[in-house]
């Protein structure tokens, strides 16, 4: 086994965080829907009231190596008002000392810059609060690299008053251990990367990529993370453990996961994202429970929803941790991640809050040739994934274009029947209520470019996210669907069958009044996909509910080489290397 090591320097993110913390805070709340945005920290006054109190639990986090635990913070104010809130910070020191230098006017010093980490409003976790001013609340706290010190506000979100900071500074014992890796396919088939954050975001560190080579398929390997300190000792993580991809073209059983739109949320009822990502822990929940029965994890765009906040990057990994340690969680971009103002965004928005894209390449590796163009090709056994950038220009002439058709034409489907393309807006087909207003049913300029490629190469399944629900066409060309089946397909199937599977996490999207006639199931409900290759001929689709995991909607796919080979509309070209 061949391991090398690549690292990135942290000072460029950092300098990142400094722009995104001005556009986020100085510049207003108009920054996405980051709910952390909401809060005015930049107008935050010091009203410090000698009889208000923050006290915590004085206790070393992570003594038995965890890296999460859970502690009790109790409040007590002389005023208590409905709109009094709990704020954690992390690093613990959120003077003005850490505001970055910008000509903005502040309110009043000395000045408050660092956003909390997660906030709760005290009567939702008291319901006497308001009457007796106490107030019990229990934080879940995980290894950020950085201590934590808590805050009582009032004045609510929009005008915030500091009344009392917490007595202790909370730490985990070993702050810097290596934590939360995250797999993903590599190259080549037979190579896995497993990022892990050593130094926080907040200070200066290093991320490391490590590419594990030459692996034999369908293994088990176990791993550790180690981190020198400067004394020559080590820190070490808990174990993990991976099974190696299989060969392109191996003849087992695969099983692929693919959702979109996931963010995240606190298991401590932080308020956040309660009211915003409501369906990510059970999404997450979900795949954990079936872990042992998933090979690979596509999450097809809007990860985190951090825009800018960089700490729920950390949040989000850590919510991840026992799925993206195991088994190969990849990524695409989408335009939380990637959109902003004036930086080569197909879109011209500010949904990203910033980040433009640094974030989410620096925390998930993709096998892109360029991070900055973050679209790619994996193979994993029976499929070929053709992963593409929604964010950059796709149309006819482009480099990207380019990418898709080299990516559909080259893949051998003898041996990989199974082709799939992703991306994260919805490039295909969708009733979603908005596409619906416009009139195009996608996003525009989408079909228009790509469907002759999808034809003309077979893709069997288009997946897509950003709309916030579920939804499965028929094989579909032009519009039109090609063929009468709905739940089983034999033969030459004559045309892709286009999903939206953006309902892993965030608000749920409305559908339009009108059921196009190719729309053979919607659903407004959170849940995934989950594809079953049992061999080259048989393939299983399943729409699971995050809720419970029960089937919700599912169909199968019969053939043989032969079947890929045939003539279909627009599709007369020769299809595989193979042939």
């Amino acid at each position: 086994m061949e391991s090398l090591v690549s690292s990135l320097r942290f000072p460029l993110v950092v300098l990142l965080w400094l722009v995104c913390c001005v556009a986020v805070h100085v510049g207003g709340h108009g920054v996405g829907e980051q709910p952390l945005s909401k809060i005015a920290i930049h107008r935050a006054l010091y009203a410090i009231q000698p009889n208000a109190s923050i006290k915590a639990e004085t206790v070393l986090l992570g003594s038995k190596e965890e890296d999460s635990q859970w502690i009790n913070v109790q409040v007590e104010s002389p005023v208590p008002s409905e709109d009094d809130w709990v704020a954690v910070f992390s690093p613990a020191n959120f003077n003005s000392s850490t505001y970055p230098s910008d000509d903005e006017p502040k309110e009043q010093a000395p000045y408050i810059c660092s956003a909390p980490i997660k906030y709760k409003f005290a009567k939702d976790f008291s319901a006497e609060y308001t009457k007796t001013g106490k107030a019990s609340l229990n934080f879940r706290l995980i290894n950020q690299r950085s201590d934590f010190s808590f805050a009582l506000f009032s004045g609510g979100l929009s005008n915030p008053k500091l009344l009392a900071v917490s007595n202790t500074i909370i730490a985990f014992a070993n702050p810097k251990a290596p934590l939360y890796p995250r797999l993903s396919q590599g190259k080549s088939w037979n190579e896995v990367t497993p990022p892990a954050q050593t130094v926080g975001w907040r200070d200066p560190g290093f991320i490391h990529t490590s590419f594990l080579k030459e692996l034999w398929p369908n293994s088990l390997y176990t791993y550790k993370l180690g981190h020198r300190l400067i004394n020559g000792s080590y820190i070490w993580s808990k174990s993990y453990y991976f099974k190696s991809s299989p060969y392109p073209g191996q003849d087992s059983l695969q099983r692929v996961v693919i959702f979109g739109d996931m963010g995240k949320a606190e298991r401590d009822g932080s308020n956040e994202y309660s009211n915003y990502q409501p369906g990510s822990l059970n999404t997450t929940d979900q795949l954990i429970k079936d872990l042992e029965n998933i090979d690979i994890v596509f999450h097809i765009g809007d990860i985190t929803y951090a825009n800018g906040y960089i700490s729920q990057w950390d949040q989000f990994t850590s919510q991840v941790e026992p799925i993206a340690s195991t088994v190969p969680y990849m990524i695409a971009s989408g335009n939380h991640e990637r959109d902003w103002p004036n930086t080569g965004s197909f879109y011209n928005k500010t949904d990203s809050g910033g980040e433009c894209g640094v974030l989410a390449s620096t925390m998930f590796y993709v096998p892109a040739e360029n991070r900055a163009k973050p679209w790619y090709s994996t193979d994993y056994g029976m499929f070929r994934f053709c992963i593409a950038d929604s964010e950059q220009d796709w149309r006819e002439g482009s480099e990207q274009y380019r990418f898709i058709e080299n990516c559909l034409a080259s893949v051998d489907r003898q041996k990989q029947p199974w082709l799939i393309f992703a991306a994260h807006r919805v490039l295909g087909y969708s009733s979603d209520y908005y596409y619906a207003l416009e009139g195009s049913f996608a996003e525009p300029m989408g079909r228009e470019s790509l469907q002759r490629l999808w034809q003309r190469y077979k893709v069997d399944i288009a997946f897509y996210g950003h709309v916030h629900n579920y939804e499965r066409t028929c094989p579909v060309y032009e519009s039109q669907c090609v063929n009468a089946e709905r739940s089983h397909y034999s033969g030459t199937v004559e045309g892709t069958i286009h999903v939206v599977v953006g309902g892993a996490g965030c608000h749920l999207s409305k559908f339009s009044q009108e059921t196009p006639k190719w729309s053979l199931y919607r659903d407004y409900d959170y849940g995934f996909v989950k594809l079953t290759a049992f061999n080259h001929s048989s393939l299983l689709f399943e729409y699971k509910k995050s809720r419970d995991g029960n089937v919700s909607d599912s169909f199968t796919i019969a053939r043989v080489y032969k079947d890929v080979l045939a003539c279909v509309h627009d599709g007369c070209e020769a299809t595989t290397s193979a042939s």
